[in-house]
């Protein structure tokens, strides 16, 4: 198996609990691929994915096996929309938004799935290189080891692995799709700016903002339980090369957006996934055709039935949603298990 997020660690958990023999390569010196999250004294704030949502049946269910501490939040305040004209209040509250978060940080998923298998199931720091048929097998080449499968689980972007993995015999309408699939986050760039208290809700506004002046496009209230601790993120997607956004350019356009306080936070994380070459490779910064998300090639295995695509991507609901990569990883297991 390639890739320890979210994906590759639940059809890992649901292939072990079949009885089969699994090992899962990661490339990453982490586990949770997308799922970020940093420390700041003892508290977690999410570089990467951040919510999930009350439809969203596989996420929930498994919080609930995990036993993940989570909790709601709601729009509790006025959004603003910012625009070359002029700034503008909208009542929030009407709006009824409403998202579950996970409150030691998203990677808590990632971790506790880890934790459910043996210590020598996940093996990081060993990126694939190749994968090449080998007889009724796979032969598949890593930095540090060589392994030899009935069945390989891609459960990283199509994209990146067909850029990052010699994949001998790949057929080229797979191929092509593959490569042309955009990753998800993967010409975002996510700022979070953790604060001593959430200083905007003292003045009746949300932390929510959609933005037409920039650089931050999007801003959500990412505080914890209670307010606490507080922070504000927002998403920016550069065009091509252009550079993420300078740390006066983000405090500045937060300042404006919600008061003077918002230029001196506690801490200030500018992340930019693109600088993440095993998740999303240089040759696939710039995809946009999202309609390839789920595509019908994805849905069955490669190679002779033994090469199985399973990143939130490749799934056929909720892509790019970390319920598509459980979905997608569901479908994996399911075939390998039935083959």
């Amino acid at each position: 198996m390639v890739g320890a997020g979210p994906a590759g660690l639940r059809a890992a958990g649901l292939l072990r609990a079949a009885g089969r023999d699994v090992v899962l390569l990661e490339a990453r010196d982490r586990v949770g691929g997308r799922l970020l999250s940093a420390p700041s004294g003892q508290r977690r704030f999410d570089l990467g994915a951040t919510w999930f949502w009350p439809n969203e049946s596989r996420v929930s269910a498994l919080v609930g096996e995990l036993g993940i501490d989570i909790f709601d939040q709601h729009i509790d305040g006025d959004m603003i929309y910012q625009t070359p004209t002029g700034t503008h209040r909208l009542d929030g509250n009407q709006l009824d938004v409403l998202s579950s978060r996970f409150e030691g940080g998203a990677q808590t998923l990632a971790e506790a799935l880890a934790r459910r298998l043996p210590d020598d199931v996940v093996r990081l720091g060993d990126p694939v290189r190749s994968i090449r048929p080998a007889g009724d097998s796979l032969r598949l080449s890593a930095e540090r080891s060589e392994w030899t499968a009935l069945a390989v689980v891609l459960a990283v972007p199509p994209a990146t692995a067909v850029a990052n993995i010699a994949i001998d015999g790949l057929d080229e309408a797979t191929a092509s799709v593959a490569a042309n699939t955009p990753v998800w986050m993967g010409t975002t760039v996510k700022v979070v700016a953790h604060y001593n208290r959430p200083f905007w809700r003292h003045i009746g506004l949300a932390g929510a903002a959609f933005s037409h002046v920039g650089p931050l496009r999007e801003i959500h209230d990412m505080s914890g339980r209670d307010g606490t601790p507080a922070a504000l993120f927002g998403f920016t997607q550069p065009a091509g090369t252009e550079p993420a956004p300078t740390r006066d350019q983000v405090l500045g356009q937060l300042a404006a957006l919600f008061g003077p306080e918002a230029v001196a936070p506690l801490q200030l994380w500018i992340h930019d996934w693109r600088d993440e070459p095993f998740t999303v490779a240089p040759d696939a910064i710039g995809l946009a055709d999202y309609a390839t998300y789920g595509h019908r090639v994805f849905a069955q295995p490669s190679l002779s039935g033994r090469l199985h695509w399973a990143s939130t991507e490749t799934a056929s609901t909720t892509a790019g949603h970390i319920e598509g990569a459980l979905a997608a990883a569901e479908r994996a297991a399911a075939a390998i298990i039935g083959a």
